[in-house]
């Protein structure tokens, strides 16, 4: 791959919570070779010193807090960590992707976010959901419309299951996009909201095409919830993404014999 596999940790956030050492050494472990924070307020120099330790990239964060708290706060703590990539990944009214006004209003705002981000040599970013691509705002998907009202140094962080749920046909709307989206959250499950979600290759997602779609992109791997124990499920996403990416015709084995995933597991 080109840029680091990783893992959100908002995917192992309970876990995260209870022993932080061994969630990320376990991760590490599997094979991952980046995480992506989800608060990066929380003691930033111990977990830059985990993450150092275990030779594990951090080159994006998402930064939610930089809608409530004092920002050079919030960018003191990630430049801390090492993340030069700061990503917005909600907390504006979903009311706002719905007209083109709205659209405007928050293209406003992540310029904002982003001068302020500029001095630390960071660049700033937005991760959607379904609610930024059900809307149609001139007969395109809303977050294409905010795209391109965004200044060039803004990017996307295109979370493609969501972009599925919410109606997008995901390779499609990734080619449109362009160099606009510079990382991925991959994702997979049953395609409806409201249920969990399952390791990536075990759902309904076309993930060779995404993937094909945007090959420079940072990708990224995170399950909301999960069905299973949700760290069988990363290694087993982790396994179904290097075994793609190794040899594209791992795909049709595993179609013709899903078991081969288990015995690739093994090995």
């Amino acid at each position: 791959m080109s840029r680091p596999l990783g893992v959100q940790l908002y995917t192992v956030r309970e876990r995260l919570a209870a022993d932080r050492g061994g969630v990320l050494s376990r991760i590490a472990e599997i094979g991952y070779d980046a995480v992506e924070p989800f608060d990066p307020t929380e003691d930033p120099k111990g977990f830059r010193q985990i993450t150092d330790d275990l030779g594990l990239a951090v080159p994006c964060t998402h930064a939610y807090a930089l809608l409530a708290q004092e920002s050079a706060a919030v960018l003191d703590a990630i430049a801390t960590i090492g993340a030069e990539m700061v990503v917005i990944p909600g907390g504006i009214a979903h009311e706002e992707f719905t007209t083109r006004d709205g659209l405007a209003r928050t293209a406003d705002l992540l310029s904002g976010l982003a001068e302020h981000a500029k001095p630390y040599g960071m660049r700033l970013g937005y991760h959607n959901h379904w609610w930024e691509i059900e809307p149609r705002v001139d007969g395109r998907h809303a977050l294409e419309v905010l795209a391109e009202m965004l200044p060039p140094e803004v990017f996307l962080e295109v979370d493609t299951y969501w972009a599925a749920v919410g109606g997008a046909d995901v390779p499609g709307l990734l080619g449109r996009l362009g160099d606009r989206v510079a990382a991925l959250h991959v994702k997979d499950g049953p395609g409806v909201k409201d249920e969990p979600h399952t390791a990536v290759g075990a759902g309904v997602m076309p993930v060779p095409e995404i993937l094909a779609a945007r090959p420079d992109a940072w990708r990224i791997v995170e399950l909301d919830s999960c069905a299973t124990d949700i760290v069988d499920a990363l290694a087993a996403s982790h396994t179904y993404l290097s075994a793609l990416e190794a040899d594209p015709t791992y795909l049709t084995a595993l179609e013709a014999d899903p078991s081969y995933l288990t015995t690739l597991e093994a090995e």
